[in-house]
């Protein structure tokens, strides 16, 4: 008979699925800075790259606190948002659009990263893993600073000049 898998279980499988993610993040932020065109863009991306790595220094010290080896399992959901935006890069290169383009794959990115960690907060708390609730909080509430950055990014122009080029 199967053991009976439970919510400690389900809070360790999708940790080690956020792990590999934020990992599989940190390999794409700098293809995404240098296909970036605006100076603007550039920067926003490289902050981002510092912040996940700290991601993963706190999921670090997740697992250490549940008394498991920080592994990470293949998160299928971020290798297809992370492939979408690839081709994004590839089939917008040189245009006006491309860094609207790469605005909205990150928020994708963004999306999956604020679901999973406030999932996994919720979870902490239902454990009583205070300690792993706020080191998990500390990611999330930067995930949500990050996608609205990215909003007021493609607020302030790039939307504009993706449309503006349709237009010349």
């Amino acid at each position: 008979m199967a053991k009976e898998k439970t919510l400690d279980d389900l809070f360790h499988d999708t940790l080690k699925d956020i792990y590999y993610a934020e990992r599989k993040i940190l390999k794409a932020l700098p293809k995404m800075q240098r296909a970036a065109q605006s100076d603007e863009l550039k920067a926003a991306f490289e902050k981002h790259r510092d912040e996940t790595e700290e991601h993963v220094t706190r999921l670090q010290q997740v697992f250490e606190l549940i008394g498991k080896p920080a592994r990470g399992k293949t998160c299928d959901a971020i290798e297809g948002i992370i492939s979408e935006g690839e081709e994004i890069m590839d089939e917008f290169k040189g245009t006006a659009a491309l860094d609207a383009g790469l605005i909205s794959a990150a928020q994708a990115v963004e999306h999956y990263e604020m679901t999973r960690y406030g999932t996994l907060k919720r979870w902490a708390t239902e454990l009583g893993m205070k300690d792993a609730a706020k080191l998990l909080d500390a990611t999330l509430q930067e995930e949500m600073k990050t996608d609205g950055d990215l909003t007021k990014l493609a607020d302030a122009g790039a939307n504009d000049r993706a449309k503006a080029s349709k237009a010349a």
